[in-house]
Order: structure tokens, then sequence, then C-alpha cells
């Protein structure tokens, strides 16, 4: 299956969750559609883990074959496999330029990266999923720092992640180090997931 281009507030509403971030989706906390309100019945545990599943996958913008594919790659790292998923969703490139207020979204990240305004170690990089290392630096072409959305972006940005360092002059970011589990996203329970793929 393909990248979600639906409607991402009536997903938002489907979901339970803010896929923005902003919150601006959950204004009427049900679902959409003409019985909205009455909707919400009982889920199975088949029905809890593929929601929690999908709650992941949309929050990140990944593709089923994309998400497959690294939670294939987490289950063979060492340590809680749930954690190290997270963790490896949370190093895509994509993403820390999202966390780094360059852009306002996810979305917005992903099409700057693979419209090659970012760099990584001062080299171009315009493949949104590239897995982004500890140590390495995240920062904006040159004749690229005058974009409007990133000026927006880093105007109305006031919170950058502990694991990362900006450097406003610079417009780069640094990656000091992995996340934790307590840094990432607490509405996700990822032994959900786990147990979705475990079956």
């Amino acid at each position: 299956m393909s990248r979600y281009t639906g409607p991402k507030f009536k997903l938002s509403r489907r979901l339970g969750i803010s896929l923005s971030g902003t919150g601006k989706e959950l204004k009427r906390p049900f679902p959409p559609g003409q019985h909205g309100p009455g909707q919400r019945k009982k889920l199975s545990e088949y029905g809890l883990q593929l929601q929690e599943k999908q709650k992941l996958r949309h929050m990140y913008g990944l593709s089923e074959k994309q998400f497959g594919n690294l939670f294939d790659k987490a289950t063979n790292m060492p340590g809680i496999s749930g954690e190290n998923f997270m963790i490896l969703l949370e190093r895509r490139l994509d993403n820390l330029v999202y966390r780094l207020g360059l852009s306002n979204t996810r979305a917005g990240a992903r099409q700057l990266v693979a419209h090659g305004h970012i760099t990584v170690n001062g080299k171009k990089v315009d493949i949104p999923s590239f897995l982004v290392s500890v140590g390495d630096v995240i920062g904006v072409r040159e004749r690229s720092r005058n974009l409007t959305t990133i000026k927006e972006s880093l105007a109305s940005n006031n919170f950058v992640p502990d694991y990362l360092q900006f450097h406003e002059a610079a417009v780069e970011g640094k990656f000091t180090r992995l996340p934790e589990r307590s840094e990432l996203p607490p509405e996700i329970n990822e032994k959900l997931i786990v147990e979705f793929y475990s079956r």
C-alpha cells in the first residue's frame, strides 16, 4: 500500500490522535462521519494492535512496506524490539528536520529533504528515510536558508528535544545521542505493534 494522501483531519479523528502535532484536528473529539459521536465500539485485541500500528505509521508518514521493513530491522537489533523500532523512526532524516523546527510538519520536512534543501555533514541528502547517526550534523543548504517556509517554521518553533543541539546562526543541528523512550511519543503503545507483527 502506498503512502496515505487523503484528508489528514479525518484520519486524525478516526485514530484519536493529532497527526500534525498541533491538536487542531481534535477540536471535535469523535470519529468523522454522520454517526461519529456514537461510533466508538469496543475493539478486539487484533483491532487494538492494528489501530496502534496505524497510529504510528501515519504519525511518521510511512507506507506499509517501509514500516514493515523498518520493523524487521529493529527486531534484528539487540535490545527491546519496540523501543528499537521507535528510535529508528526517530532517526529518519525527515523526522529530525521536523524536530529541529525547520518545518512545522513531518510532511513539510519530507518535502524539504526530497527537494534537496537539506545536508548531512555538509553533503546534500535528498532521501527522507536516510537514518541519521549520532554525531551527524543536519543543516540547510546555503542557497535554501532564505526560504519562507523555513524562516516561518523557525520563528514559531520553541522546543528542540534534548538529543538534538540546534545552532540558529548556522541553521544547523547536531544529533548528539539516541533518544530515550520517555522522549518519544507517549500516546503510542509499541508493545501492541510488536504483538501485531508477532502473530
